[in-house]
């Protein structure tokens, strides 16, 4: 993650998600940002349409919006602070693994960028990490 005026940090998650009976994906995730104390994330999302899904997320201060656009899913959602997230991720072909990248903006001017790769890993492998 790189905000401005602020040296790049290095973010890693690790998560597990499972899909209830009504359908809403439920994902858990293990937060370590460097130079901080690891945090968790929680995610709820349902689809509500053909392409569009909405949600929430433990650290935004609303729904989370997700559309379905062409390959790629775009979310947006907001911060605490007056901030706005988007975020693109895009699977890749063999359907375990992806790439992301999130864009932080604050009354419309870019004040935090990241990218990064999504992997699904096994569950004996995620036992390890």
């Amino acid at each position: 993650m790189k905000a401005v005026m602020k040296p790049a940090v290095r973010v890693r998650s690790i998560g597990h998600g499972r899909i209830g009976s009504d359908g809403t994906l439920t994902l858990v995730q293990q937060v370590r940002d460097e130079g901080r104390r690891p945090t968790e994330r929680i995610w709820r999302i349902r689809q509500v349409g053909p392409t569009t899904f909405v949600g929430t997320m433990s650290e935004a201060s609303g729904p989370v919006a997700i559309e379905q656009v062409g390959g790629r899913y775009r979310f947006r959602f907001k911060l605490h602070g007056g901030l706005s997230v988007e975020q693109w991720l895009v699977p890749n072909a063999d359907g375990m693994s992806g790439s992301s990248k999130l864009i932080v903006r604050k009354l419309g001017m870019t004040v935090a960028k990241s990218e990064a790769m999504i992997r699904k890993l096994s569950l004996e492998a995620s036992r390890t990490r």
